[in-house]
């Protein structure tokens, strides 16, 4: 069957609102717990800081939240700003998340893109690619379990994570310096889109330094919401899919590359693109085949909740079975 998952970043246009706020999250919670009992492989979070929309500014606790409720579900958060985190408390949180789930949680490093987003938790922009590979290292030390050397103390702290030698940890980036770290740390290499020569880059510095590992770069990606009819949806609910575009479209810099990037300029033209696609369940069923995959995104944009609720139900009562019986 095809492989399932599920996005969610609770963003709203009114996250000042806490009644809004409260019913997002819980219900998000609740259809991760659905999805896990009716054939999703995944849930998928991110991170981004200081936003006029509420966009997932905490994976972790989120991640543990959905993995509590859960059996089955692994959840990866793509990406998550490690720059912007203490690196012992972060490897010691996904190390807990990683024991309570049994080896669900995997991470992409990001770098982000943003300076508001340093600013917001005082960190230093100019630093960002030093400060990442400080934290990345000090977390592997931190998983292995050793002591070792820290800001002028020897220190040796745990837990040690269920998976081992640590928690899957991917690099995210889209240049050289990102193949560049990720093989010299030994450590697989997610591209936010195909880009081959930097993939080639990465299996040559692989191969220079004696490190193993392995590159993955989407293709094809799109955010789906399942509808008995999409004309109708474009009308009435696109505007959701319009507001996530948008806000992450005007965020982007100069030669900044990712799958979900819209070059749209109106509604209209977004649906035209196909990064965000209303489908009924039959051609949903008919992009799994082709892909492999599909991404349902229910609560995009300040989705109603009750539209969320039908686009999953639509996917579990129509879509999957009708995989299934290949």
């Amino acid at each position: 069957m095809a492989f399932m998952m599920m996005r969610l970043n609770f963003v709203h246009p009114d996250p000042t609102d806490p009644e809004h706020m409260s019913d997002r999250y819980r219900a998000g919670f609740d259809l991760a717990e659905y999805v896990d009992k009716n054939g999703f492989a995944m849930v998928s979070l991110e991170e981004h800081q200081a936003t006029e929309i509420g966009w997932s500014p905490t994976p972790l606790l989120n991640a543990a939240m959905i993995l509590n409720r859960t059996q089955n579900l692994s959840v990866a958060i793509t990406a998550l700003l490690v720059p912007l985190h203490d690196p012992v408390r972060l490897a010691q949180e996904l190390a807990v998340i990683d024991l309570m789930s049994k080896g669900r949680i995997a991470i992409t490093t990001g770098l982000g893109y943003r300076p508001a987003e340093y600013a917001a938790v005082q960190k230093d922009w100019s630093r960002r690619g030093k400060i990442l590979d400080h934290a990345l290292e000090t977390m592997q030390k931190v998983w292995s379990g050793e002591e070792f050397e820290y800001n002028g103390a020897t220190i040796k702290v745990g837990p040690m994570p269920y998976t081992r030698p640590h928690p899957m940890v991917m690099i995210g980036g889209s240049g050289p310096a990102a193949a560049k770290r990720a093989a010299r740390l030994g450590l697989p290499l997610q591209l936010p889109a195909p880009n081959p020569e930097v993939e080639a880059l990465y299996y040559a510095e692989c191969e220079r330094l004696g490190t193993q590992g392995f590159c993955i770069s989407p293709e094809q990606v799109a955010m789906i919401h399942v509808v008995d009819d999409p004309d109708e949806a474009w009308a009435k609910l696109g505007k959701h899919f319009w507001l996530e575009a948008s806000v992450y479209d005007s965020w982007q810099p100069p030669g900044q590359t990712s799958a979900v990037h819209t070059h749209a300029t109106n509604q209209e033209e977004l649906r035209e693109e196909g990064i965000y696609q209303f489908l009924t369940p039959d051609q949903a069923v008919k992009r799994a085949r082709e892909t492999g995959a599909l991404s349902l995104h229910p609560l995009v944009g300040g989705m109603p909740i009750d539209s969320a609720w039908q686009s999953v139900e639509l996917t579990v009562d129509q879509v999957i079975p009708a995989l299934q019986d290949e």
